[in-house]
């Protein structure tokens, strides 16, 4: 049996990449920006890496607004930091 294959993914904002599950998954599906923990929802996903300092530089660059094409609310890094702690 061969050594199992572990995704990796970019995070949005460091530009690094990491193993998927270090990583928290931000989805926009039809206009609403949500946390994805599972990594299964519908919709246009980017990563973020579970630090609290990477989502506060997050919020200052709008990495996630570019990563997204759209305006994210403040509530949605309030919420990311939640999911973190």
């Amino acid at each position: 049996m061969g050594v199992k294959k572990i995704p990796m993914r970019m995070c949005v904002v460091t530009r690094e990449k990491y193993p998927k599950q270090e990583l928290l998954r931000i989805v926009k599906f039809e206009d609403e920006v949500s946390v994805d923990p599972t990594g299964k929802k519908n919709g246009k996903g980017c990563y973020i890496k579970k630090s609290r300092e990477v989502v506060d530089k997050a919020r200052r660059n709008k990495a996630i607004d570019r990563a997204l094409e759209t305006t994210v609310l403040e509530s949605l890094y309030d919420e990311i930091l939640k999911y973190i702690d």
